[in-house]
């Protein structure tokens, strides 16, 4: 390659925007970024830890960045709600663009060992069969594909082990539970240990990338198991102002709560100017003990509200709490 070649392609390099996602490379994440974005007009760098995701973004490392925000099955991702809370204005200009929603089927992955010990049938389990106390043990819908008696301890990130607790109630009770940083971080753990005895909650495509042994699959309790991914940015999308989309909107507050019906004082602006909450969550202030932050999404974007409703409330919130933030406002990608 000569010079000018490599300035040429140094310089489409610098151009191509950036978008930072939970890794490493096939975890959940990078599947939904990889379904949001054009894989030919972006550079996907893989972050260690959600935090990580927040600092590109507001440094302007990444133009972009995705994180798990919650799951169908297990609800919040609390990783992400505490980077949104704030506390010590690290992350005062990150808002939330977009998002994408991912039909989360997971595998349990390891080493399948040369000499196979007896199938345990499910039956026979202490977890599924009837007792006095659980005279209807639930039973998961899916069984492993070979023993797992040589399995001593579990990776995984820990939002998987709520959405998978039937099958391992069943089948892996009371073996070593093990957080990381990532479901593909789990399997990379896996790969890594030669004795055989661990196993990694992760994707299909996990299972691929680091040449492991699919155990079971779709160990996860419910087939409608989704996980919802926010797309971050620094600044407001510019975009968004132009659209007509149906929207969603985010915002962050705090109230006195010495007040009586302070929160659902706040709640009844929504009501008032007609506009349907979608999700309520709640994180400690870390000021005082046992008070919180609260985060409100619902229908409607602050940047085209031509019918003046969502800056209405707004306005009303803002009369009523302490201190607030708006956290971004995007298109509504869920089907109904």
């Amino acid at each position: 390659m000569d010079d000018a070649q490599e300035t040429t392609h140094e310089s489409q390099a610098t151009l191509t925007p950036v978008v930072s996602f939970l890794g490493p490379v096939s975890s959940y994440t990078h599947q939904a970024a990889l379904s949001r974005f054009e894989s030919d007009k972006f550079n996907y760098t893989p972050a260690t830890t959600i935090t990580d995701v927040f600092k590109a973004v507001q440094s302007r490392e990444a133009e972009l960045g995705v994180v798990p925000f919650e799951n169908s099955t297990n609800g919040a991702v609390i990783f992400t709600l505490e980077l949104l809370a704030d506390r010590h204005d690290l992350y005062p200009d990150i808002t939330v663009c977009g998002e994408a929603y991912l039909d989360v089927s997971h595998y349990l992955l390891g080493r399948i060992p040369p000499q196979p010990a007896t199938f345990d049938s499910p039956d026979l389990s202490g977890a599924s069969t009837p007792t006095t106390s659980t005279p209807s043990p639930l039973r998961p819908k899916s069984k492993p594909l070979s023993s797992l008696r040589h399995i001593e301890r579990i990776y995984t990130h820990p939002q998987a082990w709520g959405q998978c607790e039937i099958f391992l109630g069943a089948y892996l009770k009371g073996i070593e539970r093990i957080d990381v940083s990532s479901t593909s971080r789990a399997a990379e753990i896996v790969k890594e240990d030669t004795s055989g005895a661990s196993a990694a909650i992760a994707s299909s495509l996990a299972a691929d990338i680091h040449g492991l042994d699919v155990l079971a699959k779709g160990i996860e309790d419910r087939d409608d198991n989704t996980t919802r991914f926010f797309v971050l940015r620094k600044g407001v999308d510019e975009a968004a102002r132009n659209s007509n989309a149906k929207s969603k909107s985010l915002i962050s507050f705090t109230i006195d709560h010495r007040s009586p019906g302070a929160l659902a004082q706040v709640l009844d602006c929504f009501r008032e100017y007609a506009l349907n909450l979608t999700s309520i969550n709640s994180r400690p202030t870390k000021v005082i003990p046992f008070q919180y932050i609260f985060f409100v999404e619902f229908e409607g974007s602050k940047l085209n509200d031509p019918s003046g409703r969502v800056n209405g409330a707004l306005e009303s919130v803002g009369r009523i709490v302490q201190s607030w933030r708006w956290l971004g406002s995007w298109e509504d990608k869920l089907e109904r």
